[in-house]
């Protein structure tokens, strides 16, 4: 009977260790977790603000580019004159098509 009880003493022990190193294994493992993911919301925000930055600099740039001073200056590349006077075909026939 002593034998038993002192088994069973034994036993519980070893089952409550057993206890204590799984949980403390697992809250390991659930820190480890957390903080990892926190780190790659870090990162993934930086590269958000990297993006927004990047955006605005090509919206910028975007403007710029089809702005009217850059088009006056492809017209004169172009030798394009500016017109004075405007002139418009008159259609002798009241039909646009004739039979």
């Amino acid at each position: 009977m002593k034998r038993f009880k002192v088994f069973r003493k034994k036993l519980f022990l070893a089952g409550a260790v057993f206890t204590v190193i799984v949980l403390a294994g697992l809250y390991i493992f659930q820190n480890n977790f957390e903080i990892a993911s926190r780190y790659l919301i870090d990162e993934y925000t930086g590269k958000i603000k990297e993006l927004s930055q990047e955006n605005k600099i090509l919206e910028i740039e975007s403007a710029q580019i089809s702005s009217l001073e850059k088009i006056s200056q492809q017209i004169s590349l172009l030798n394009f004159e500016k017109n004075n006077k405007i002139y418009y075909l008159k259609v002798l026939n009241t039909q646009a098509i004739a039979k």
